[in-house]
């Protein structure tokens, strides 16, 4: 998270002179739509991308032309903007965003990051590439209490690159291994985009959509365990470490109250305890007594510092869904949804083809938008498809889908955030850390296939905890 608002603070200072750029290209956008009486929806989108291209932040480019269209349409008033904005964060789920954002952080300021790494490396790195599998292992524990994938990469990718380039392994190699475990956090609970998913698609439980994940989650780290296997056979990587039980028992001791916080999270929403929400809360507070009073690893300084980062990406996070709010209304009001929908079905009737599409699209817009805008954006758009008599899916396989879609698209120029962070952990050039990158898509896409087209790896959990006979 320190990486991510870092990033933040780094491009607050060229907003205005983006804004400036901005305005000139929507002023003529504007005179030209007016000139034609054209489609001021044409206007509307072309206007975000407008803003966009001129480094506008997603959350001004949304709401600004969403007000510009308002302005122009001359209905409603211009006062029902502030009040979408404000409804669309007015929702109790999103009071768990900056509690696992603040989990995540406290963890990594604490020193718990480097625990679960230990444990990891006694159970995995006696495989041949150990560290790889490692990296893997560790992320699947992390996943468990942060939600973000951007948080597993600043945390544990800075130990994980470390280490791995110690051991003789190739730069290139550890970041793209660090890059494609990194998506792991959001897909196995908790995880902050279907916290978002779950407010934008109506009546959609976040603790079924957080075990839809579960499965998914590690079939993801089997499939890059796989792929990491391979490339340590190819290129005669070694085992890392003789597997001992007194080692295994031993890092286990020493991550036990670290390995506590997953159990905490997922345990208490599984059996009812907790609500998401407060799942966070208890997160936060078990954090806290790690750092404070077991390992008094955490400072004043340092907690001051990670309440801040915690403040700023929060805020940012919530000025993305409430502009992204007022422009997902203005496509509903206007019908975009259903000409979408009917647009597809005039492509195709097939539902293998459809879903096929519908994942292109998710991949293509994960390239080029930020997680949180992706989803209040699309889910209005795609979710009445994908949940029409012809296709059938539930919302909650649709949701895991999705993340697990643009979670890709964290791994893809020209946004690919994961990669920004990575970059400038490993030293290593963006060109260099996305072309490392690049070949562990592969297992990635395959898991997205098996998601899409195998609904029971991602309903089995839910349908068995929330909607079995008396569950």
């Amino acid at each position: 998270m320190a990486s991510q608002a870092a990033a933040n603070r780094a491009g607050a200072g060229r907003v205005a002179q983006s804004l400036s750029t901005a305005a000139i290209v929507i002023t003529a956008m504007a005179a030209v739509a007016l000139a034609l009486d054209g489609d001021l929806l044409s206007f509307l989108f072309a206007g975000v991308f407008a803003f966009l291209l001129a480094g506008v932040p997603v959350s001004m480019a949304l709401a600004g032309s969403s007000l510009l269209y308002v302005l122009l349409a001359g209905r409603p008033p211009d006062v029902v903007v502030i009040h979408r904005m404000v409804g669309g964060v007015n929702s109790f789920p999103l009071l768990a965003i900056p509690f696992f954002i603040l989990a995540g952080s406290l963890m990594n300021t604490a020193g718990i990051t480097e625990r679960i790494f230990g444990f990891a490396k006694a159970m995995f790195g006696w495989l041949r590439g150990g560290l790889g599998h490692v990296n893997v292992g560790a992320s699947v524990i992390f996943a468990g209490m942060s939600g973000a994938a951007v948080a597993d990469a600043g945390g544990l990718g800075t130990i994980e690159i470390k280490a791995m380039r110690d051991a003789g392994y190739d730069p290139g190699f550890a970041v793209g291994v660090t890059a494609a475990s990194s998506t792991i956090g959001p897909i196995i609970p908790p995880s902050l985009p279907m916290v978002i998913y779950a407010v934008m698609a109506p009546n959609t439980s976040v603790g079924e959509l957080f075990v839809a994940g579960f499965l998914p989650g590690l079939a993801m780290a089997v499939a890059l365990m796989v792929m990491i296997a391979y490339y340590a056979r190819v290129r005669s990587y070694p085992r890392d470490a003789a597997f001992s039980l007194g080692a295994l028992g031993q890092s286990f001791a020493r991550a036990l109250l670290s390995l506590g916080t997953p159990v905490i999270i997922v345990g208490g929403i599984l059996t009812g305890a907790f609500t998401p929400t407060e799942a966070a809360i208890a997160a936060v507070v078990y954090a806290l007594f790690l750092g404070l009073v077991v390992y008094r690893t955490l400072t004043v300084g340092r907690l001051l510092k990670v309440s801040m980062e915690t403040i700023e990406t929060t805020a940012i996070i919530l000025l993305i869904v409430a502009g992204a709010s007022i422009f997902a209304w203005i496509l509903t009001s206007n019908r975009v949804t259903e000409a979408f929908a009917a647009w597809i079905l005039t492509v195709t009737d097939n539902p293998i083809l459809i879903l096929l599409l519908i994942n292109l699209i998710l991949l293509v817009v994960g390239c080029f938008m930020e997680t949180i805008a992706a989803i209040t954006i699309l889910v209005p758009v795609l979710l009445p498809i994908v949940t029409r008599p012809e296709i059938g899916m539930d919302p909650i396989h649709f949701g895991v889908m999705m993340v697990l879609n643009l979670m890709i698209g964290l791994l893809t120029p020209p946004v690919g955030m994961v990669l920004y962070v990575l970059s400038r952990v490993s030293k290593l050039s963006f060109e260099r850390c996305a072309a490392a990158t690049a070949p562990f898509l592969i297992p990635l896409v395959a898991v997205l296939m098996l998601v899409t087209f195998v609904p029971a790896l991602s309903m089995w959990l839910p349908t068995l905890i929330y909607r079995s006979a008396g569950g």
